[in-house]
């Protein structure tokens, strides 16, 4: 146990500091300074960050398993969101019936439904999308450590992004009301994503090292080492910014199944097959605190920009911030080798 909180306190004080100083400076500082931040880390930290740990990181074993997770992930997310909002439009269906054949209705006001096609659709994007990167990426190096952050890696990169920019942007198209991005576009946004290039410049460095045919000065490895953890507390410091400028946390009604079965039950039926496929607890930890990141801000810009609930998208992503903080020490316990 006191492995655990010792654990614990050193993920905590940066997580919960940069995030608060963050907080702050979205408060004090001009909207445009997230988003040039925003930029910077998307162009150059983050690819940066990516190289600097896969240059580093073990390699060796299932890593595929990583992304498959995350489709699994993503996929019971789907299905879960699509039995509940059946439920939810099914109860509605009841009412109205009873309505129909001579129940009392207690006010003039015709009953209006809450599974809208916007809050449909953001109920969708909430459930299968996670933070697995400004977030993710943070917790697993500060938990698990930089040996098994490839996991993390491609979890995020061929997992959750395809299925940000894929699955997210056909949920975002199908329930929306604005603006929709064509095939060319989509294609366009997957193809220069600099993660995913930076992704492979890490591979080939990593590659040509084991092969003994370019090693990187002991020199250039500290100072991308460097720039990288720089980039991982810059992007808190971009969430407690973003956080800041979030202004309503309604819809707590929908938010509270989407949470509960995105960051509770997902992670722990996933996270418990994972046992039998002979990965080790860092490992399974890993992929484990990927499936329980909070839904990634990607929703509510879905929202703003394809006409989807807005505020269902904020509650979810503010309300997960905390949740995340109090599920953290359940799936080391649960999952990791600390005790």
């Amino acid at each position: 146990m006191p492995d655990l909180v010792q654990t614990l306190s050193k993920l905590y004080a940066p997580l919960i500091g940069w995030i608060l100083v963050g907080w702050v400076l979205g408060r004090l500082l001009p909207k445009r300074v997230p988003v040039r931040l925003g930029q910077l880390l998307l162009r150059v930290g983050i690819p940066i960050s990516v190289i600097s740990f896969l240059y580093r990181t073990d390699l060796s074993g299932l890593i595929l398993v990583g992304p498959a997770t995350a489709w699994v992930a993503m996929l019971s997310g789907a299905m879960f969101a699509w039995l509940w909002i059946e439920l939810g439009l099914g109860d509605e269906r009841l009412k109205s019936l009873a309505i129909g054949l001579g129940g009392e209705q207690t006010t003039d006001q015709p009953l209006v439904s809450q599974w809208s096609s916007p809050v449909q659709g953001s109920f969708f994007l909430a459930m299968m999308i996670g933070n697995t990167g400004y977030m993710g990426f943070p917790v697993v190096l500060n938990l698990v450590g930089e040996k098994y952050f490839a996991w993390a890696l491609f979890y995020d990169l061929l997992g959750s992004f395809f299925g940000t920019y894929v699955l997210g942007v056909a949920i975002a198209a199908k329930y929306g009301t604005a603006h929709r991005l064509k095939k060319v576009e989509l294609l366009q946004k997957v193809l220069k994503n600099p993660a995913l290039w930076g992704m492979g410049a890490g591979l080939l460095l990593r590659l040509l090292a084991e092969w003994k045919l370019l090693i990187l000065p002991h020199m250039v490895q500290d100072g991308l080492r460097g720039m990288a953890w720089t980039s991982v507390n810059l992007a808190l410091v971009l969430i407690g910014m973003q956080i800041s400028q979030l202004k309503s946390l309604n819809k707590i009604k929908q938010a509270v199944p989407c949470l509960g079965i995105k960051m509770i039950l997902i992670p722990l039926v996933v996270g418990t097959g994972l046992m039998f496929f002979g990965i080790n607890f860092d490992q399974r930890l890993a992929l484990v605190l990927q499936m329980g990141m909070p839904p990634a801000f990607a929703t509510v810009v879905f929202a703003e920009n394809y006409g989807l609930d807005r505020e269902l998208a904020v509650t979810n992503v503010v309300c997960g911030f905390f949740v995340l903080l109090l599920l953290l020490p359940l799936w080391i316990w649960l999952f990791g080798s600390v005790t």
